[in-house]
């Protein structure tokens, strides 16, 4: 018995490890696409990026029956598109804003999050509502009042990134159970980058290949760090602990932004920025909070009535 429980706190230890290097590996992306962006235009840089990507996922995706089955399920299929388009729409935006205010405006994730669990038919507890009001207002005072730190249109592609985003977690909630903890992420980047592809060529045909060498590392470090690496390590993770518990970690992403877009780039902070930012990231901890407590207090109260 105690050896089980044992068993279960280290795969919950593991999983949350996963889940921060998730957060972490994300939250890297801006800074690095920011980098790219220089020299490419935010199309090609995420089909460069993303081929990167699948270049480590190939393996994975082509590794067993099981993976290869994976191309025939719709979930993983409709995932990996709007995956895609996500990354498409954001860097878009990001062309158009600060480091730091594409990192914060992430901070509305968990609330969106929480929206859309109850409209489809789950509870969501009073305190998560708290935290989406205040997340919303959050963000409702970036976008009004930039400061300098982005266009309206820039934060308008921003949020709505923030929706495809959420159409790919819906999806991946739905996505087989495999054996492998690779197979799921290796084949949702692969159908990303299938999806990316004609996109980007329509939009600004072949992209260049005679890139510097700071292109190229910003372009590499997000392949390999902030897509391939960051979403195995989000599917292994959200795999093994509640909805309420992984979201927590979708804060580090624009903690760690935010902090290098200031620090790195010399982003503005002014008040309006610094303020929507604290709102986004306390509204989102109230989210994920409420929900997860709410979950203890359902667990209990069924525990409580199974010993009667």
């Amino acid at each position: 018995m105690r050896a089980a429980a044992g068993h279960g706190v280290v795969m919950h230890r593991a999983a949350f490890i996963a889940l921060a290097v998730a957060g972490l590996f994300w939250g890297l992306g801006f800074p690095l696409g920011k980098l790219a962006l220089r020299a490419v235009e935010p199309a090609h840089m995420v089909l460069l990026r993303f081929a990167v990507a699948s270049i480590a996922a190939l393996p994975f995706a082509l590794a067993g029956a099981e993976a290869r089955a994976l191309f025939r399920s719709l979930p993983v299929l409709l995932a990996g598109v709007f995956y895609g388009l996500a990354f498409m729409v954001q860097f878009e935006g990001l062309a158009g804003v600060t480091v730091t205010l594409a990192a914060l405006l992430v901070g509305a994730m968990p609330a969106l999050i929480a929206v859309a669990a109850h409209l489809m038919g789950e509870r969501v507890s009073r305190a998560s509502w708290t935290g989406v009001a205040a997340a919303t207002i959050g963000a409702g005072l970036i976008a009004g009042k930039p400061g300098g730190a982005g266009t309206a249109i820039g934060i308008a592609l921003s949020l709505l990134s923030l929706l495809i985003f959420l159409a790919w977690l819906i999806f991946l909630k739905r996505a087989p159970v495999t054996r492998s903890a690779m197979a799921v992420p290796s084949v949702t980047l692969v159908v990303a980058t299938a999806t990316v592809l004609p996109v980007a060529l329509l939009l600004h045909g072949a992209p260049p290949l005679a890139l510097g060498t700071v292109a190229w590392s910003g372009i590499v470090g997000q392949g390999l760090l902030s897509t391939f690496l960051a979403t195995a390590a989000w599917q292994y993770g959200a795999a093994r602990v509640d909805s309420a518990s992984a979201g927590v970690f979708i804060n580090i992403e624009p903690l760690i932004g935010a902090a290098l877009g200031i620090g790195l780039f010399g982003d503005p902070a002014g008040w309006p920025l610094v303020l929507g930012g604290v709102l986004i990231v306390a509204g989102s901890i109230v989210v994920v909070r409420g929900e997860r407590s709410d979950t203890t207090h359902a667990a209990d109260a069924t525990h409580g009535l199974s010993l009667d």
